[in-house]
């Protein structure tokens, strides 16, 4: 093999190759943490500017009715050549407007030096504007978004000799940023493990690229390297002392983890497991066990953490009214226009309240999304469920209904639901979950329908959401998303449908198992939202 084309395989496996992100705390004094915190308000600053200059130029190009006749006709057409010169079309009219990575790219440059950001922060910042640029684009985003005042963006680098260069020092890893020398607090024997392999490549990068090569050209298999790509530093602001995190971007798999007793702390199981998530809850029917259980919980603290971000964020509200009478109407809503706002000390401590507050809920929701993918994780190794609709749930009624009384029905549906529970981030997850540990993610069709089907009388009926516990039509009592998981478990893998002969055969072995968790959860009184269960 020539050098030319050992360079060649190198750059194709690093492009196809895994890569997971180590998180640990850096070591860095606190006058010199308030220096990366300035940077990175300096970063937010100039992104602000880039993307209101990138703003300004894809309004331009939205109010002309070329480019929106173009975007009509792009989607309404089917025929690939006529699609192909539509997108050529709108492409010429993005580079007559300058909505183009190269003019995003170059206009960063003297934004860059006036706020005194490194060249390579500035291009890093630039990539963050054009990604969110090309989401409206050619996704599905709607505008671009201006960062406020208090966020802190991270301070990232995407090469790992420039902006924050990695090395060696008395057998440990060092980083650098301008004349900030620190390196990273190791808590766990995971990132200590993570660390050693590190700094196993950085000893023989030479050896160990060579064998991932000739890996990768004889087996077509990428070999986990743990070549550090880059670093990211990422300020928080924690019990009101801001702390900075390091993110280091590492080339393959991350290692397994183990408890105290030298055992790996996550199983993987085998077997097929249905799943139906809903805004709130999650049911799941496998080979060994039957559950029901809110999303994101962990305990029933986060419910009470709930409630108390709800009576801060009021208690805010109504500070904010009284400090400033002029801007709202007399029967309570927001004036239009610009405004002027005075904040009090009062609020300000408010503030910061429920600031770490929704922190410390976040990561809790975090924590628990987690445990709850890798027990599932623990139970098989093929996971089913039905496509991701919590976007869809989130929007608003277009239009006004009214009850049987009369009065106007909410428009608003399951934001709050949504916001504390996230079921779309816990889907993501043990989709994540269950394609990087060698298991099957399968998302059945839309034809699927598995909370109209009922196996005994072999025909899809049609309920109310409000009916959470229903009897099929032989008189057996169901609840309504366990046996929506548990139809999801009875995929026929060939047709793509139900499996009609496995759900005859496996019913009251698991329904014997949703009785008895029923019972566990009355007994326990465990609150399981919207599931129908009474609690006394």
């Amino acid at each position: 093999m020539t050098d030319k084309e050992y360079k060649k395989l190198l750059k194709k496996y690093h492009k196809l190759s895994d890569r997971h992100v180590l998180v640990a705390e850096t070591d860095i004094p606190y006058q010199n943490v308030l220096k990366i915190v300035a940077l990175s308000d300096k970063i937010r600053k100039a992104g602000n500017e880039l993307v209101g200059l990138m703003k300004k130029k894809y309004d331009q190009l939205l109010r002309t009715k070329r480019y929106r006749k173009l975007l009509s006709l792009y989607g309404s057409t089917e025929n690939k050549a006529k699609r192909k010169n539509f997108a050529k079309q709108l492409k010429e009219m993005q580079k007559a407007y300058n909505i183009t990575w190269n003019y995003c790219r170059t206009s960063m440059i003297p934004i860059g030096k006036k706020y005194g950001i490194g060249s390579v922060f500035a291009l890093t910042k630039a990539e963050d504007v054009w990604s969110g640029i090309e989401k409206c684009l050619y996704g599905n985003g709607k505008t671009i978004h201006f960062s406020k005042y208090g966020e802190l963006p991270c301070v990232r680098a995407k090469q790992r000799n420039r902006g924050i260069p990695i090395s060696v020092k008395d057998n440990k890893l060092m980083f650098k940023l301008g004349k900030i020398c620190f390196g990273v607090r190791i808590n766990d024997r995971f990132q200590q493990d993570e660390v050693n392999a590190v700094l196993l490549y950085l000893a023989e990068s030479e050896f160990i690229d060579t064998m991932a090569v000739n890996t990768f050209d004889k087996d077509d298999y990428c070999i986990d390297t743990y070549r550090p790509c880059y670093a990211t530093l990422v300020p928080e602001m924690i019990r009101g002392r801001y702390r900075v995190y390091l993110h280091l971007t590492i080339e393959g798999k991350a290692k397994p983890k183990y408890d105290k007793s030298g055992n790996l702390r996550h199983k993987y199981g085998n077997g097929v497991i249905g799943a139906d998530i809903g805004t709130q809850t999650v049911a799941y029917t496998s080979d060994t066990e039957v559950g029901l259980k809110n999303l994101s919980e962990r305990g029933n603290s986060i419910q009470t953490s709930e409630k108390k971000e709800r009576l801060l964020y009021r208690a805010m509200d109504r500070s904010r009214r009284a400090s400033n009478p002029q801007n709202y109407n007399d029967d309570g809503t927001i004036k239009k226009g610009r405004k002027t706002w005075k904040y009090s000390n009062h609020y300000k401590k408010l503030r910061a309240k429920h600031s770490e507050l929704c922190r410390i809920n976040a990561v809790n929701r975090q924590l628990a999304i987690n445990e709850d993918a890798n027990h599932l994780r623990s139970l098989g190794n093929i996971f089913i469920t039905e496509p991701k609709n919590a976007g869809k749930l989130m929007r608003r009624a277009k239009e006004t209904t009214k009850n049987s009384k009369g009065k106007i029905n909410k428009k608003k549906r399951f934001g709050k639901s949504i916001k504390n529970r996230c079921p779309s981030g816990f889907q993501t997850a043990v989709e994540k979950k269950f394609k990087v540990s060698g298991g099957t993610y399968i998302e059945v069709p839309n034809n699927y329908r598995a909370s109209q089907y009922d196996h005994t009388a072999d025909e899809y009926i049609k309920k109310k959401s409000s009916d959470r516990l229903y009897k099929l039509q032989d008189g057996t009592k169901v609840q309504r998303d366990w046996y929506s998981s548990f139809l999801l478990y009875c995929y026929n893998f060939k047709t793509q449908n139900i499996d009609k002969n496995k759900c005859i055969t496996e019913f009251v072995n698991h329904y014997n198992r949703e009785k008895a968790l029923i019972t566990r959860i009355k007994a326990q009184k465990i609150k399981v939202l919207n599931s129908g269960i009474k609690v006394s």
